[in-house]
């Protein structure tokens, strides 16, 4: 019994420092320094890589259902997390400016559909999360990835993709409470 005890303790103590791990990174969303693979991000002026993945209806999304639109893709760490509810809901706040803009938002995370699908639902987001697992996307966009454990996140990156196709800018993001104000002044600054 106490060994059982014991072990349930143990257990309990590591998933709160996966926990704690997270949330920190998602919370504040500044930590860069990624072990082992340093990446690049895709270069501005570059074709934007295509891609396809699925939805929180579980329904594919590729980037090429967007030509002729503003792109903002982001990639955050977690669904549900403090940082990533903060971005997710700023995000949700602005749809109206980003459809006047003629933009669509699209977020990317290591989660699943479910994950994305659970959150949505809770949360009331509108606009599209697209599940990147395996990080295929992550890694075609050289999106830093951090490893806590078994745990693994998405750095705070997010590209802006020109109806053209064209990625025009990139923010390795900070100021989360900020990032869609900043970005839909970017987007109207571009269009003068």
């Amino acid at each position: 019994m106490i060994l059982r005890l014991g072990e349930k303790l143990m257990v309990r103590a590591r998933w709160f420092a996966i926990a704690v791990a997270v949330a920190v990174a998602c919370g504040f969303g500044a930590v860069h320094n990624v072990s082992a693979k340093v990446t690049e991000l895709a270069p501005v002026g570059s074709a934007a890589p295509n891609f396809t993945l699925h939805s929180q209806e579980n329904k594919p999304v590729s980037l090429a259902d967007y030509k002729g639109k503003w792109v903002v893709l982001y990639f955050y760490p977690k669904d549900q997390t403090s940082g990533c509810s903060l971005e997710a809901h700023n995000f949700q706040r602005d749809q109206d400016k980003y459809k006047a803009l003629n933009a669509v938002v699209l977020g990317v995370s290591l989660d699943t559909v479910e994950s994305h699908a659970t959150w949505c639902t809770k949360d009331s987001f509108t606009f599209k999360m697209l599940a990147d697992p395996e990080h295929k996307v992550v890694d075609l966009y050289g999106v830093p990835v951090k490893s806590f454990g078994l745990v693994k996140i998405a750095m705070r990156d997010t590209f802006l993709i020109s109806p053209e196709g064209k990625i025009v800018k990139e923010w390795e993001v900070k100021d989360i409470a900020g990032h869609s104000d900043d970005i839909l002044a970017t987007i109207a600054a571009m269009k003068k």
